[in-house]
């Protein structure tokens, strides 16, 4: 912009986009309307090299230069109202066409001019219509560029004096010197008012941004985020599940203006499911957005081969567990396939049936004494998975044939001279922990159908806790808790044997379409939990990890429960304070997040979480994480969200609520609970009318936690304690929690973009005044971080005085303004603006004239 004859720009910042070396020369060529090729040219860099068939007979060759901008369009702001120019100086073989774009649309203008290789757009008497992108475009045989710009349009509260052609003028009216004082006091403080006008919005404002996107994979997505800055320049970046900054790379491309920012990631695939934070920053804040990306496949096929039990002359059940990968989205149900082994031996598989749960109990269609072979599929909305292993095949039993029960009450002696594999033979595997694997066991005599825990007892304290587990499971016969059968102990493994319970998660049942869920059901749910957990309590054993994974159901049909998985349980001893630091976030209590002493009570807070999601089908604590979800546990901040609560009886959410207590001491114990008014409410003799309570929450959750169950059993809460509260802690910010280093440094960055050295948009301009006038000398200079600001007269520093007042504002104005003028106050006055980039420096004559 010529700052002689234009208005000022309050906002200026420089774009230089460099031209990239085209590497190996091309040879090009332009085909005629008959198919034909003309003359041949030859890309070199920037330049095209035509040849013609004379000049290829003079062994000559003409060289054209493509167009390359030497000064790029610079970005403006100005006053409703005002004037102002884009320029561009543009290098390159003629003939060059040069044409303007204003938000993409071709702009006709008479102020449109292209001489000496400067191409202008002048526009004037600018309205907010006129705000936007200008694009200068320049067009040569040998190639095309362009160059953008971006015009800003504000409207003053009050405006300083101007000249006619609208400038801030550094010449001021002659008045009186009391009235001048006056009418200049009161520009500024109207200045002042449209600042802080502009200061009530917040300096970057997301404009309706996605919250999640979901492809599927191999398909191409798209994350996009439009904003509403401030102030420009901005800086933008991504940030991949708060670790990894996104980086252009062969299957992704980043992309920011100063309106909006976006990632493309083509061919997307599984590991780019996740949180992708983009933080935008302009000078005077920034503001972040983050997108859930959820690339979904179909699922893996169920983790183990079915599993056979209740096996009589036609009916069984089948049992299996879950895919390890759910394809990123929820599994809705299963497919039940079977071959029947039949003399031509030829494989032929048949769908039975499609289910929601992780069992299904076929009851017809099969013949006694007849053999099958089973296996499943998992189906996804993207559709159906591999199938999982075969099971093993299968006969039918005769109708007088009978089953072993197990003995629910034997005392289990670890046999240390034998193997398991001596009395069972080991089948597929059901699930893997934290502690090791369990495996489908059929006992080698009998027949009867079993699970082995394989413990990963390598160390003597591995084997210790083995143990331990055992002897607790020989303390608890009760018919709501799991029973242990028998144990091995050799140098090579160690292995505890249990009663196979072949009903699935009591919550999974819950989802199924077939089954009633209503608040009575619920309540009988909780009485069969407090009952077991009675016979634990009396016993004076903790269980420590009560969640619906380890609250299954007996059998396929019925409503019976059992609870299952005492690897954490703890005998109280009296004197011996218990303090523990492992559990399920969500779960657990708030004294086990303090490491304060936990006791039986602990065990009360679980269950009212228990319920809490039975009833609603939401979790009481759960945050945007782990660390925030510990939050809320220590807190013991929770509420009864309306919609999910709005059939649930007020003695339901008091049961609740005298579980879910901070003070352990003051929660219900299991007898209490028991006699509590919410179980009494729905015995046989006050039955009333109920209503189906929604499962759609139930689904969420349930598929929300679906991945963290997948081969963790137990989260260890110290860890997570210790990386969200210590701010010194890798992959921790005192700004932001959970940031990687990697991420902090990106995130840092932002800011250095946007520094530049001290640079005048407005200079100061020479003026001639009347002794007793009032000069204001005023100029415009953008730079940041914020230069300081130095005037200077004749080379001295100026004096502050009742005369002389300087002020310097947050958008880059400064102004020098002297009263009541005398013959001494003429001089040369500069303003000398640095920062830690550099300095800059403009200055100006005033003449008091006699």
């Amino acid at each position: 912009m010529d700052n002689d004859d234009k208005k000022p720009n309050t906002f200026v910042s420089t774009f230089r986009l460099a031209l990239k070396p085209q590497g190996r020369s091309r040879c090009v060529g332009k085909q005629t309307e008959n198919g034909q090729n003309t003359t041949p040219k030859i890309l070199k860099g920037n330049k095209l090299e035509v040849s013609s068939a004379t000049d290829s007979k003079q062994g000559r060759v003409q060289t054209v230069e493509a167009p390359c901008f030497k000064e790029q369009l610079r970005d403006c702001t100005v006053c409703d109202g005002g004037d102002t120019t884009f320029r561009g100086v543009l290098t390159g073989s003629q003939p060059l066409s040069v044409s303007w774009l204003h938000n993409g649309e071709k702009v006709n203008s008479s102020k449109v001019s292209f001489k000496n290789g400067v191409a202008c757009l002048g526009l004037t008497e600018c309205a907010p219509g006129n705000s936007g992108v200008y694009t200068c475009v320049a067009e040569n045989s040998a190639g095309k560029k362009s160059s953008s710009a971006v015009l800003q349009i504000t409207a003053l509260t009050k405006e300083i004096p101007r000249t006619r052609n609208h400038e801030l003028h550094s010449e001021v009216t002659v008045k009186t010197a009391s009235r001048e004082k006056t009418d200049l006091s009161s520009a500024f403080e109207g200045e002042r008012q449209h600042r802080e006008q502009n200061d009530k919005g917040p300096p970057v404002e997301f404009l309706d941004p996605p919250e999640k996107v979901e492809i599927r994979v191999s398909e191409q997505a798209q994350l996009q985020c439009e904003f509403r800055s401030s102030s420009l320049p901005v800086a933008c970046c991504w940030i991949y599940n708060k670790v990894k900054p996104v980086t252009g790379g062969p299957r992704t491309s980043v992309r920011s203006t100063g309106t909006q920012t976006s990632v493309e990631i083509s061919q997307a695939d599984s590991d780019d499911t996740g949180l992708y934070t983009v933080i935008v920053r302009n000078r005077a804040g920034s503001a972040q957005h983050t997108v859930s990306l959820s690339v979904i496949d179909r699922p893996s096929p169920p983790a183990s081969q079915p599993a056979v039990s209740q096996l009589s002359s036609q009916s069984l059940v089948l049992s299996w567990s879950g895919p390890s990968y759910d394809g990123g989205t929820a599994v809705l149900g299963y497919v039940v396939e079977v071959s029947q082994d039949e003399e031509d031996k030829s494989e032929s598989w048949t769908e039975i049936s499609r289910c929601k749960n992780t069992s299904y109990h076929i009851r017809s269609g099969l013949e006694p004494l007849g053999r099958y072979r089973f296996r499943v599929r998992a189906y996804n909305s993207a559709g159906i998975s591999e199938p999982s292993h075969e099971s093993g095949f299968v006969k039918m039993e005769t109708a007088k044939e009978n089953k072993v029960e197990p003995d629910t009450s034997v005392i289990v002696t670890i046999d240390t001279r034998h193997k398991v594999k001596d009395h069972y033979d080991v089948h597929e595997k059901l699930g893997v922990g934290k502690f090791g694997q369990v495996f489908r066991l059929s006992h080698r005599e009998t027949g009867q159908v079993c699970a082995g825990k394989f413990y990963r007892a390598r160390t003597s304290k591995e084997k210790s806790a083995a143990r331990k587990e055992i002897q607790i499971m020989n303390k608890l016969h009760h018919p709501k808790l799991v029973q242990c059968l028998a144990a091995y102990d050799t140098r090579s493994e160690m292995v505890m044997v249990m009663e196979y319970i072949a009903g699935g998660e009591l919550f999974e049942r819950i989802v199924d379409d077939n089954f009633e869920h209503t608040e009575p059901t619920c309540a009988r749910y909780m009485q069969q939990i407090l009952e077991g957990m009675q016979y634990v309590h009396k016993q004076n054993i903790v269980h420590l990890d009560l969640k619906p994974e380890n609250i299954v159901c007996v059998d396929t049909t019925g409503t019976r429960l059992k609870i299952i998985d005492f690897g954490l349980a703890s005998e109280l001893e009296e004197g011996k304070p218990l303090m523990v630091m492992h559990g399920t976030p969500e779960f657990v209590a708030p004294e086990v997040i303090n490491y304060e002493p936990v006791g039986l009570e602990t065990d009360m807070w679980s269950i009212g979480v228990i319920c809490f999601i039975l009833l609603s089908g939401e979790s009481p604590f759960q945050g945007d994480n782990d660390a925030e979800t510990l939050a809320h546990v220590t807190a013991a901040r929770f509420e009864f969200d309306p919609e999910g609560f709005e059939d649930i009886s007020d003695e339901a959410k008091d049961f609740i609520s005298s579980l879910l207590k901070k003070d352990l001491r003051a929660r219900l114990s299991c007898t209490e609970a028991l006699s509590h008014r919410w179980m009494a409410s729905f015995t046989p003799l006050n039955r009333r009318p109920t209503k189906s309570l929604n499962k759609r929450k139930m689904k969420r959750f349930l598929a929300r936690r679906k991945w963290k169950k997948t081969g963790q059993a137990v989260l260890a809460l110290q860890r997570m304690a210790n990386l969200s509260c210590r701010p010194d802690s890798p992959g921790s910010s005192s700004e932001e929690p959970g940031w990687s280093q990697e991420a902090e440094e990106a995130i840092k960055s932002l800011d250095k973009q946007l520094q530049t050295e001290p640079r005048f948009q407005q200079t100061l301009k020479d003026v001639t005044l009347p002794i007793g006038a009032t000069a204001q000398l005023t100029c415009l200079v953008d730079g940041y971080p914020q230069p300081e600001v130095k005037w200077l007269q004749n080379d001295e520093p100026v004096s502050k005085s009742c005369r002389v007042t300087t002020e310097q504002h947050g958008d880059g104005l400064c102004s020098l303004v002297l009263t009541d003028l005398k013959p001494s106050d003429s001089g040369v006055y500069a303003c000398r603006a640095k920062n830690k980039l550099g300095e800059a420096m403009s200055s100006a004559k005033l003449k008091v004239e006699l």
